[in-house]
């Protein structure tokens, strides 16, 4: 067979590739992935009986900022890497934006705390169990994630799998925000980023066989 022909044969029936079917995949997987954690926390560990009265908080907002705009970043290098040779570009600074500024307010406030409650705000009450919560509840959406990013076509699977687990370790960090009762910054620093780090490590090590293709 001649290459003119070959290349005909295989061009042949050929339809267009749907615009953004990689953000639409992730947003209706995770979706889903965020319903499942929302669940949990509802039904598995119940949400906090004040949570009325943090709606009216500014510092509970800014709690679920932080992992929401991890999310968006990490949802954006995860659509940038389903595309083979498409580079991440600026969504890398996107990701350590907010890890870098939460560690910054979290040294700012255990330098101005009064020395006597410094191991308070960096421990809380429930560090033993905070980061194993947040990763529990994760598996939704880390089970979403890698069905979105193994419907697209990864190259670096490594590093996909660890972002799609970052994007669910955001997730279900957004959602024990409804049940965790600790409100101070280096707690966050410190305890729900190891929870959203499991996830990505799981992510990183499952990725090239779960999303070979």
């Amino acid at each position: 067979m001649k290459t003119d022909d070959l290349i005909s044969m295989l061009a042949t029936g050929v339809a267009p590739v749907e615009r953004h079917v990689a953000a639409k995949r992730f947003s209706v997987a995770l979706t889903f992935g965020a319903m499942g954690a929302l669940a949990i926390v509802i039904f598995g560990y119940g949400v906090r009986h004040d949570i009325d009265i943090l709606l009216h908080a500014p510092l509970f907002w800014v709690k679920l900022a932080w992992p929401t705009c991890l999310a968006v970043a990490a949802l954006a290098a995860a659509v940038r890497l389903g595309r083979p040779g498409r580079a991440v570009g600026g969504w890398w600074a996107g990701l350590a934006t907010p890890v870098v500024l939460v560690w910054l307010a979290a040294l700012l406030s255990l330098w101005f705390a009064p020395p006597g409650t410094r191991e308070h705000l960096l421990m809380g009450r429930t560090w033993r169990s905070c980061s194993f919560n947040i990763a529990m509840i994760s598996l939704p959406a880390f089970a979403a994630a890698l069905w979105a990013a193994r419907s697209l076509a990864p190259t670096r699977l490594r590093l996909t799998g660890a972002v799609t687990g970052l994007i669910a370790g955001t997730i279900g960090t957004v959602a024990y925000c409804l049940r965790c009762p600790e409100m101070s910054v280096p707690f966050w620093a410190t305890w729900y980023l190891i929870g959203m780090s499991i996830p990505t490590a799981a992510g990183a090590l499952l990725g090239p066989i779960l999303l070979r293709w």
